[in-house]
Protein backbone atom coordinates (compact mmCIF):
# COMPACT_ATOMS: atom_id res chain seq x y z
CA UNK A 1 0.00 0.00 0.00
CA UNK A 2 1.15 3.50 -0.81
CA UNK A 3 0.23 5.55 2.27
CA UNK A 4 0.35 8.89 0.46
CA UNK A 5 -3.10 10.30 -0.23
CA UNK A 6 -4.91 7.56 1.67
CA UNK A 7 -7.16 8.17 4.67
CA UNK A 8 -6.24 6.64 8.04
CA UNK A 9 -8.16 6.66 11.31
CA UNK A 10 -6.10 6.63 14.51
CA UNK A 11 -7.84 6.16 17.85
CA UNK A 12 -6.23 7.43 21.03
CA UNK A 13 -4.50 9.92 18.74
CA UNK A 14 -4.24 12.78 21.24
CA UNK A 15 -1.27 11.26 23.05
CA UNK A 16 1.17 8.37 23.30
CA UNK A 17 1.27 5.67 20.65
CA UNK A 18 -1.71 7.12 18.80
CA UNK A 19 -0.18 10.58 18.55
CA UNK A 20 3.13 9.15 17.34
CA UNK A 21 1.30 7.13 14.70
CA UNK A 22 -0.81 10.07 13.55
CA UNK A 23 2.29 12.21 13.13
CA UNK A 24 4.08 9.49 11.16
CA UNK A 25 1.13 8.98 8.82
CA UNK A 26 0.84 12.72 8.20
CA UNK A 27 4.57 12.89 7.34
CA UNK A 28 4.01 10.06 4.86
CA UNK A 29 1.28 12.07 3.14
CA UNK A 30 -1.81 10.39 4.57
CA UNK A 31 -5.00 12.19 5.49
CA UNK A 32 -5.40 11.46 9.19
CA UNK A 33 -8.60 11.40 11.23
CA UNK A 34 -7.73 11.60 14.91
CA UNK A 35 -10.25 10.04 17.32
CA UNK A 36 -9.98 10.63 21.07
CA UNK A 37 -11.88 11.82 24.12
CA UNK A 38 -9.23 14.48 24.86
CA UNK A 39 -10.74 17.27 22.81
CA UNK A 40 -8.33 20.14 23.46
CA UNK A 41 -5.19 18.07 22.96
CA UNK A 42 -6.66 16.14 20.03
CA UNK A 43 -7.63 19.31 18.20
CA UNK A 44 -4.16 20.75 18.80
CA UNK A 45 -2.42 17.70 17.31
CA UNK A 46 -4.84 17.70 14.37
CA UNK A 47 -4.03 21.34 13.62
CA UNK A 48 -0.29 20.65 13.78
CA UNK A 49 -0.41 17.77 11.30
CA UNK A 50 -3.24 18.98 9.07
CA UNK A 51 -5.63 16.26 10.20
CA UNK A 52 -9.25 16.12 11.31
CA UNK A 53 -10.24 15.55 14.94
CA UNK A 54 -13.42 13.77 16.02
CA UNK A 55 -14.35 13.30 19.67
CA UNK A 56 -14.86 9.60 20.14
CA UNK A 57 -15.64 7.04 22.82
CA UNK A 58 -14.49 3.92 20.96
CA UNK A 59 -17.04 1.76 22.78
CA UNK A 60 -19.92 3.84 21.37
CA UNK A 61 -21.48 2.65 18.12
CA UNK A 62 -22.63 6.18 17.28
CA UNK A 63 -19.17 7.67 17.89
CA UNK A 64 -17.48 4.99 15.79
CA UNK A 65 -19.90 5.68 12.95
CA UNK A 66 -19.21 9.43 13.18
CA UNK A 67 -15.46 8.83 12.95
CA UNK A 68 -15.79 6.55 9.92
CA UNK A 69 -18.13 9.02 8.21
CA UNK A 70 -15.61 11.80 8.79
CA UNK A 71 -12.89 9.60 7.31
CA UNK A 72 -14.78 8.60 4.17
CA UNK A 73 -15.61 12.26 3.62
CA UNK A 74 -11.86 12.88 3.31
CA UNK A 75 -11.31 10.28 0.59
CA UNK A 76 -10.42 6.59 0.39
CA UNK A 77 -10.34 5.08 3.89
CA UNK A 78 -7.53 2.53 3.79
CA UNK A 79 -6.33 2.26 7.37
CA UNK A 80 -7.40 2.05 11.00
CA UNK A 81 -4.94 2.03 13.89
CA UNK A 82 -6.53 1.26 17.27
CA UNK A 83 -4.47 2.85 20.06
CA UNK A 84 -7.19 3.95 22.49
CA UNK A 85 -7.10 2.13 25.81
CA UNK A 86 -7.02 2.28 29.59
CA UNK A 87 -4.90 0.37 32.11
CA UNK A 88 -6.13 0.57 35.72
CA UNK A 89 -4.58 -1.90 38.16
CA UNK A 90 -6.44 -3.93 40.78
CA UNK A 91 -5.88 -7.30 42.40
CA UNK A 92 -8.53 -10.01 42.16
CA UNK A 93 -8.82 -9.74 45.93
CA UNK A 94 -7.41 -6.56 47.48
CA UNK A 95 -7.44 -4.85 50.85
CA UNK A 96 -11.02 -3.74 50.30
CA UNK A 97 -12.30 -7.08 49.01
CA UNK A 98 -12.96 -8.49 45.56
CA UNK A 99 -12.06 -6.74 42.31
CA UNK A 100 -14.70 -4.22 41.25
CA UNK A 101 -16.86 -5.82 38.56
CA UNK A 102 -17.65 -2.38 37.13
CA UNK A 103 -13.94 -1.67 36.70
CA UNK A 104 -13.32 -5.04 35.04
CA UNK A 105 -16.23 -4.48 32.67
CA UNK A 106 -15.06 -0.97 31.83
CA UNK A 107 -11.58 -2.15 30.86
CA UNK A 108 -13.00 -4.89 28.64
CA UNK A 109 -15.50 -2.47 27.12
CA UNK A 110 -12.94 0.20 26.22
CA UNK A 111 -9.97 -1.96 25.22
CA UNK A 112 -11.58 -5.00 23.62
CA UNK A 113 -15.13 -4.05 22.67
CA UNK A 114 -13.93 -0.61 21.62
CA UNK A 115 -11.27 -2.07 19.32
CA UNK A 116 -13.78 -4.43 17.70
CA UNK A 117 -16.34 -1.64 17.40
CA UNK A 118 -13.92 0.49 15.39
CA UNK A 119 -12.80 -2.53 13.33
CA UNK A 120 -16.32 -3.53 12.31
CA UNK A 121 -17.27 0.02 11.25
CA UNK A 122 -14.02 0.76 9.40
CA UNK A 123 -14.03 -2.64 7.66
CA UNK A 124 -17.59 -2.13 6.45
CA UNK A 125 -16.53 1.14 4.81
CA UNK A 126 -13.28 -0.30 3.42
CA UNK A 127 -15.13 -3.20 1.81
CA UNK A 128 -16.72 -0.70 -0.58
CA UNK A 129 -13.32 0.59 -1.78
CA UNK A 130 -12.04 0.05 -5.28
CA UNK A 131 -9.16 -2.39 -4.65
CA UNK A 132 -5.53 -1.38 -5.03
CA UNK A 133 -3.40 -3.11 -7.67
CA UNK A 134 -2.60 -5.77 -5.04
CA UNK A 135 -6.29 -6.45 -4.47
CA UNK A 136 -6.12 -4.74 -1.08
CA UNK A 137 -8.95 -2.58 0.22
CA UNK A 138 -7.53 -1.66 3.62
CA UNK A 139 -5.53 -2.58 6.71
CA UNK A 140 -6.60 -2.74 10.35
CA UNK A 141 -4.02 -2.58 13.15
CA UNK A 142 -4.92 -2.99 16.82
CA UNK A 143 -2.85 -2.62 19.97
CA UNK A 144 -2.58 -5.48 22.41
CA UNK A 145 0.22 -5.73 24.99
CA UNK A 146 2.80 -8.20 26.24
CA UNK A 147 0.46 -8.35 29.25
CA UNK A 148 -1.73 -10.54 27.06
CA UNK A 149 0.93 -13.22 27.58
CA UNK A 150 2.77 -12.16 30.75
CA UNK A 151 0.11 -10.33 32.77
CA UNK A 152 1.45 -9.05 36.06
CA UNK A 153 -0.11 -8.83 39.51
CA UNK A 154 -3.06 -6.44 39.37
CA UNK A 155 -3.50 -6.80 35.60
CA UNK A 156 -6.33 -9.34 35.36
CA UNK A 157 -8.69 -6.93 33.61
CA UNK A 158 -6.03 -5.35 31.40
CA UNK A 159 -4.48 -8.69 30.42
CA UNK A 160 -7.91 -10.14 29.65
CA UNK A 161 -8.78 -7.19 27.40
CA UNK A 162 -5.49 -7.44 25.52
CA UNK A 163 -5.69 -11.22 25.34
CA UNK A 164 -9.04 -10.78 23.64
CA UNK A 165 -7.46 -8.57 21.00
CA UNK A 166 -4.80 -11.21 20.40
CA UNK A 167 -7.45 -13.92 20.16
CA UNK A 168 -9.58 -12.13 17.57
CA UNK A 169 -6.68 -11.16 15.29
CA UNK A 170 -6.65 -14.28 13.12
CA UNK A 171 -10.41 -14.89 12.86
CA UNK A 172 -11.00 -11.28 11.81
CA UNK A 173 -8.25 -11.60 9.18
CA UNK A 174 -9.92 -14.74 7.91
CA UNK A 175 -13.35 -13.10 7.91
CA UNK A 176 -12.09 -10.17 5.87
CA UNK A 177 -9.80 -12.02 3.46
CA UNK A 178 -12.51 -12.13 0.80
CA UNK A 179 -12.85 -8.35 1.12
CA UNK A 180 -9.13 -7.73 0.63
CA UNK A 181 -8.77 -6.25 4.12
CA UNK A 182 -5.87 -7.22 6.37
CA UNK A 183 -5.99 -7.38 10.16
CA UNK A 184 -2.89 -7.18 12.36
CA UNK A 185 -2.05 -6.60 16.01
CA UNK A 186 0.98 -5.07 17.72
CA UNK A 187 1.78 -6.15 21.29
CA UNK A 188 4.03 -3.44 22.78
CA UNK A 189 6.25 -4.06 25.77
CA UNK A 190 7.28 -1.32 28.18
CA UNK A 191 6.60 1.96 26.39
CA UNK A 192 6.92 5.56 27.51
CA UNK A 193 3.28 6.61 27.25
CA UNK A 194 0.91 8.54 29.55
CA UNK A 195 -0.24 5.18 30.98
CA UNK A 196 3.26 4.30 32.14
CA UNK A 197 4.12 7.85 33.22
CA UNK A 198 1.23 7.59 35.66
CA UNK A 199 3.21 4.99 37.60
CA UNK A 200 5.76 5.86 40.31
CA UNK A 201 9.19 6.83 38.93
CA UNK A 202 10.91 3.90 40.63
CA UNK A 203 8.49 1.51 38.93
CA UNK A 204 9.18 3.11 35.54
CA UNK A 205 12.93 2.80 36.02
CA UNK A 206 12.69 -0.81 37.14
CA UNK A 207 10.57 -1.75 34.13
CA UNK A 208 12.96 -0.07 31.68
CA UNK A 209 15.98 -1.78 33.26
CA UNK A 210 14.35 -5.18 32.71
CA UNK A 211 14.25 -4.82 28.92
CA UNK A 212 17.09 -7.04 27.58
CA UNK A 213 17.91 -4.89 24.53
CA UNK A 214 17.60 -2.06 23.98
CA UNK A 215 17.41 -1.43 27.73
CA UNK A 216 15.07 1.54 27.54
CA UNK A 217 11.43 2.40 27.31
CA UNK A 218 9.88 2.03 23.89
CA UNK A 219 8.77 5.23 22.19
CA UNK A 220 5.74 6.19 20.11
CA UNK A 221 8.18 6.50 17.20
CA UNK A 222 9.17 2.83 17.63
CA UNK A 223 5.52 1.87 17.46
CA UNK A 224 4.85 4.10 14.45
CA UNK A 225 7.73 2.48 12.53
CA UNK A 226 6.03 -0.89 12.88
CA UNK A 227 2.68 0.55 11.81
CA UNK A 228 4.42 1.84 8.68
CA UNK A 229 5.97 -1.57 7.98
CA UNK A 230 2.63 -3.35 8.40
CA UNK A 231 0.75 -0.86 6.23
CA UNK A 232 3.24 -1.13 3.37
CA UNK A 233 3.74 -4.93 3.38
CA UNK A 234 0.61 -6.72 2.18
CA UNK A 235 1.89 -10.15 3.26
CA UNK A 236 1.56 -9.15 6.91
CA UNK A 237 -1.87 -10.40 7.90
CA UNK A 238 -3.54 -12.27 10.76
CA UNK A 239 -0.56 -12.04 13.10
CA UNK A 240 0.43 -10.47 16.42
CA UNK A 241 3.89 -8.90 16.54
CA UNK A 242 5.55 -8.35 19.93
CA UNK A 243 7.42 -5.05 20.00
CA UNK A 244 9.19 -5.46 23.30
CA UNK A 245 13.01 -5.64 23.22
CA UNK A 246 12.74 -9.34 24.20
CA UNK A 247 11.23 -8.63 27.63
CA UNK A 248 9.14 -11.22 29.46
CA UNK A 249 7.31 -9.68 32.39
CA UNK A 250 7.87 -10.95 35.92
CA UNK A 251 4.87 -11.25 38.28
CA UNK A 252 5.56 -7.72 39.59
Amino acid sequence: MDIKGKVFIVTGAASGLGEGTARMLAREGAKVVLADLQVERGEAVAREIGGVFVKCDVSSAADAEAVVNAATAQGKLMGLVNCAGIAPAARTVGKEGGHSLDLFSKVINVNLVGSFNMIRMAAAAMSKNEPESTGERGVLISTASVAAYDGQIGQAAYAASKGGIVGMTLPIARDLARNGIRNMTIAPGIFGTPMLFGMPKEVQDALAANVPFPSRLGTPEDYAKLVHAIATNEMLNGEVIRLDGAIRLAPK
